[in-house]
């Protein structure tokens, strides 16, 4: 668990899904969702918004515990 210490979603609490180390950034649940819009892939196939977390900086977040 961490708790977000900068940026838009300051003071919000979230569990860390995943790391990524070579960039510094961990990917956390609930914290920094941005809409995607998503092509129709097939015929007759309507396209869809979807929400999805993006990683932020490491130094933005403290351990919780």
């Amino acid at each position: 668990m961490v708790e977000i210490i900068a940026g838009k979603d300051r003071g919000k609490k979230g569990k860390v899904l995943k790391a990524f180390p070579k960039k510094d950034s961990i990917l956390v649940e609930g914290i920094n969702v941005h809409k995607k819009h998503e092509r129709p892939r097939k015929g007759g196939q309507k396209g869809k918004i979807v929400d999805h977390e993006w990683p932020i900086h490491i130094s933005n977040a403290r351990v919780e515990g």
